[in-house]
This record gives C-alpha cells, structure tokens and sequence, in this order.
C-alpha cells in the first residue's frame, strides 16, 4: 500500500485477494466472540476502532484503537487499499481471541470479488463478514420484505437485510473462511432487538467516533 499510488496495480492486488478468498465455513463453532472493526477520518488521519463482543450478551469485552497518516487517497472500490492498514493495526493490538470478524465493508459485493473485508480476511487468515449500508454492485431480488438476494453478473453476492422492522437495509457478503448462509445467520444472531447493525459494528463505530472526536478537539 505504500509507493506510488496505481489503480492498475491496485486492481491486480484485488484479484489475486479475490482468488484467496475462502467461501467455505472454517469457524470454530459455537462462536463465543465476535470482533468487529470501523475506520473514521481526521483530515489525513484514519482512526480505526477494534472491538471484541461475547455472546449471547452482546456485551463489550474489549476495545482498541489505532491512528495512522493517511497515504492512499480515497477512490471508490478501492476502500481496502486506504483503511486496511489502520484497521489490521487496531485488530492486532486486541488481546481476546474472537472467531469472526466483522467489517464495516463489503466483502464479496465488489465489482472484482474483492472488497474492504475480503483483504482483511485474506491478510489476517480470520473468518470475516462484510456488512456495507450502501449497495455497491448489483441488484435486489426480494425474497420477502425483509429479506433479498444481491445478484451480480448472474451471482448471488450478498444478502439485503432490515435488521430494524422494515427500515433501511445492510449488505451483507462473504468476507473469508465462511459461507454466505452463516454469514446471514451471524449477523441475525450478533444484532440487538431494534438495531440495525451487529453489535461489533455499533461498538466499533462508537469507539471510533469517540477517538475521532478527542483528535479534533487536539486538533482545533
């Protein structure tokens, strides 16, 4: 990620992510924690957040952050290439096993099969989900009003999912080492009644907006 910046070069890493990609469940079930991990910016500063929640409580167990200078600039389907770094660092400093990853991403929703969670898995060998809120590629086909597949290039890539009553939907794909149906079904099991993200992901988000928030008054 560091050098010159090169969109080919960049879309060739993606493909060789995209080809390590392990679309099989390799977790150690039951799953007892589960991490999750948000990037927020300060100026050229990414603050990444690291979480660890348990389950079935959905209670915070650890949390850590980690802000680096930011050296790749922002383009779109490259997310990975700009927080991957941040993020890697935040996750490494937890000290508390956890057997899936969440990422505030898209994983296998991605125009190369290669998105923000599917580098991150890749990188770190963990089982990771990518749960995105905006649709990237592809198109909803419903299955019910809760519920639809994403499909891409004659692909099912990813589930829309409302998590709160029929409010706005999350994306949900396959990140590495674990299926699209247990990808669905964790992000169901780690989501709070009326929230409409899983819980590592609200934690992390919150940890991160909180660091953010101190850098800016620093900063001011």
């Amino acid at each position: 990620m560091r050098g010159a910046f090169s969109i080919d070069r960049a879309r060739l890493a993606q493909r060789k992510i995209a080809e390590r990609v392990r679309e099989v469940d390799e977790i150690d079930f039951p799953v007892k924690h589960a991490a999750g991990v948000d990037v927020a910016y300060v100026g050229e500063k990414a603050v990444a957040s690291a979480v660890v929640v348990e389950y079935p409580s959905l209670k915070l167990v650890e949390a850590a952050t980690a802000t680096v200078e930011v050296s790749f600039p922002y383009v779109p389907t490259l997310l990975a290439f700009r927080e991957a770094w941040p993020a890697y660092r935040a996750i490494k400093s937890l000290g508390t096993p956890f057997q899936v990853l969440f990422v505030d991403g898209n994983g296998r929703l991605h125009p190369l099969k290669a998105g923000f969670a599917c580098h991150l898995g890749v990188v770190l060998d963990k089982p990771t989900i990518g749960v995105a809120k905006k649709l990237l590629v592809g198109e909803v086909v419903e299955i019910n009003e809760r519920l639809g597949k994403v499909i891409y290039n004659g692909e099912t890539l990813a589930y829309a999912i409302r998590l709160r009553g029929l409010g706005k939907r999350v994306y949900v794909s396959v990140g590495h080492k674990v299926t699209l149906e247990t990808a669905l079904r964790l992000t169901i099991a780690f989501t709070k009644k009326n929230s409409s993200l899983p819980e590592p992901l609200i934690q992390a988000h919150s940890m991160a907006k909180k660091v953010k928030e101190r850098l800016k008054e620093l900063e001011a």
